[in-house]
Order: structure tokens, then sequence, then C-alpha cells
């Protein structure tokens, strides 16, 4: 036992160089390695029956043999298999890239059985929820929180016009293509308008109706300055724009111009009298890119910054420190969209 323990730790020692998300970033030949390989092989210890994955989890773990017995044992879970915070889409990425390198078929049918969740777990309105099958609560809002929603959108359109997908059927393909249209379809339907005008998106809308909804206690129906960046982005990747596409790019992009908070940036301090020794405050400096908020009052366009306790304050200082230090409610989310995007897009669909 002794002997398996100290043989175990070597190779956690030889091993574990790379985290599992530098293990995303890597040349392409490194994916047929033996280091991507075992991980390629954690992957796939951890999608559960239903093909998709949980979250938080660290893929690039060297396992015992009893803790992949017990993930074998676990793999009819369901609760919890979910689209947030990454996963099943990053995971569903890095097993292409290894069967690209390899062609060893179980990491393709482990591919194939991951788009068959995604496209079940779609609501027929084109929306994702961020659990699936269904978590009561929040959850079931069509998400864009982190992102969620539309890192499937994007693999999703990856998967029909990449070269490294080629492996993946006509069948799934069309089906690709039809979920891809629903989904266009809600972005637009759920762009909020005031006074008739498109303007941005909430991190989550609620999955019937398609109106801006609640999350957590700090996460108020508001106009995200943070999550409209990434569905503005994808929408700038449709090869052929329509009219409403356009328009709903534009108007967001007008959104983001209008509101820019100069001569502002956001840094940590000292302060040996708070949990960690440090804060993080609002600064005045000129020099500083242009930030925008993550929460944006509905109608006004006024920055909410909003604690635990769902009372909404006009300056990140008034919430609790434990907020200010453990989430963003400013950054330079658009910068560049504005600078970089949004004039290459102009561009291409100009030329």
């Amino acid at each position: 036992m002794i002997i398996s323990c100290l043989f175990l730790q070597v190779i956690q020692a030889q091993e574990k160089t790379l985290s599992w998300k530098e293990s995303q970033r890597q040349d392409s030949a490194w994916y047929g390695s033996d280091a991507a390989i075992r991980i390629a092989d954690n992957v796939l210890l951890y999608q559960n029956h239903n093909g998709g994955w949980l979250k938080n989890i660290d893929m690039a773990e060297v396992l015992t043999e009893k803790e992949k017995q017990t993930l074998e044992e676990e793999k009819s879970r369901e609760l919890g298999t979910t689209i947030d915070n990454g996963a099943t889409h990053t995971q569903l990425r890095y097993l292409a890239k290894v069967y690209n390198q390899t062609k060893i078929d179980k990491y393709k049918q482990a591919f194939l059985k991951g788009v068959d969740y995604l496209l079940k777990a779609q609501y027929e309105n084109g929306g994702w929820p961020q659990f699936y099958p269904i978590k009561e609560g929040y959850y079931e809002h069509i998400t864009f929180n982190d992102n969620a929603m539309i890192g499937v959108m994007f693999l999703l359109r990856d998967v029909l016009n990449k070269k490294r997908f080629a492996f993946v059927d006509v069948h799934r393909k069309n089906k690709i293509i039809d979920a891809l249209r629903k989904g266009e379809e809600v972005i637009l339907n759920t762009q909020i308008r005031i006074d008739g005008k498109p303007t941005l998106w909430c991190a989550q809308h609620h999955s019937k109706d398609l109106s801006p909804a609640k999350a957590r206690s700090y996460e108020l129906p508001s106009l995200s300055g943070s999550e409209s960046v990434g569905i503005v982005k994808y929408l700038m990747g449709i090869e052929n724009p329509s009219k409403e596409v356009k328009t709903a790019v534009n108007s967001a992009v007008e959104w983001f111009e209008n509101h820019k908070i100069k001569g502002k940036d956001v840094v940590y301090i000292d302060a040996p009298e708070l949990k960690g020794d440090k804060d993080r405050v609002v600064v005045k400096d000129e020099n500083a890119d242009p930030l925008w908020a993550r929460f944006n009052e509905i109608g006004t366009g006024r920055p909410m910054f909003v604690g635990r306790d769902g009372v909404v304050e006009d300056s990140l200082e008034k919430i609790e420190h434990e907020r200010r230090m453990g989430y963003s409610y400013l950054g330079n989310y658009a910068g560049n969209l504005l600078n970089e995007d949004y004039p290459k897009w102009l561009k291409r669909i100009s030329e």
C-alpha cells in the first residue's frame, strides 16, 4: 500500500504539470500525448450517463483507482449536470482535440453523446437552462450568465464550420442548424427594449415569457454590461446577418458607447482591518480604460451595486466587503468589442 501511494505521488509530480485550464490551450500535437490522453480518460470518467458534466471539477487531476471506481459508480447521477461555469461545452472541445490527434473512437462517441445532451437540453423557444435535467429555481431561467448559453452556441456553430469537427455526422449537424436558428431567435426576442429601442440583455431571462429575471439575491433584473458582450460577439459571427441581427448589434454597441464610465479604475488596496488584508475600491484615474457596470438599471441605465441583502446601492463602497472582493461589478467588459471586434464586423458586412 505504501509503495502504491508513493508511486501515485511520483505520477502526480510527473504528470500534473498542466491545470485543466492550461490543458485546453496547447498546440494541436500535444493532444496526442500520453498526458492529454490521461486527462481525456478523466473527462470520460466524469461524464454522466446523460452526456453532460458537473461544474467546477479539475479534470487534470491524477486519480487513484478508488476514485476512478467511485466515478464509474456515480455515472447514473443526473442532477447537477450543467452548462454553468464552462461545464460540458468545455469538456467537449477538449475531447474533439484529443480525438483528432488519436482517432480513438471512445472520445468521438463521448463527444457525440455530449452534443446530444446539449440538443436535448434546449428549450423549444431556443434558450438553454443553466441545469438539465431542470433544477428548480432561478437555474431554470434561460441563462446568459457567465456566458453559459453563448458558450454552448459558439461550440455548436464551430461544429458546423470548423474542420476539426468534421467527424460529426450530417444528421446531428442538421439538428444543430435548427438549434442555432432557434437560439438566435430567442437572443433577438430577449434583447431588452426601452421606449421601443433595443439595448442589452439581462444575465438571465424567464424561460416562458422571456422577461428579465432575478437569479441570486445580488443578481437582479437589469441590463448586463458583461454578459451582453458575449451575446453581441456571437451575433457578429453570423455569416450573413439579417436586418434584425444588424439592428441588435448596432443598438447594443450604441448603448455601450453611451454608458462608458470614464476617469475611474477599480484597484486593490491594503486594508489590514478587513478579512484578507485587502479591499477593492474605485479610484479616480483619467488615464484608465473605460469601465462598464455589470448591472445597470432597466430604463435609466444607471449602474447598480447589490450585495447579498438584495438592496440596490449607487456605489461599490456601499456593499459588503465579501461581495466587493468576490464578485465583479465593474470592468472593461466592452473594451475589445468597441475597439476591435465591432470595427472589423462593420468592415466585413460592408464588403
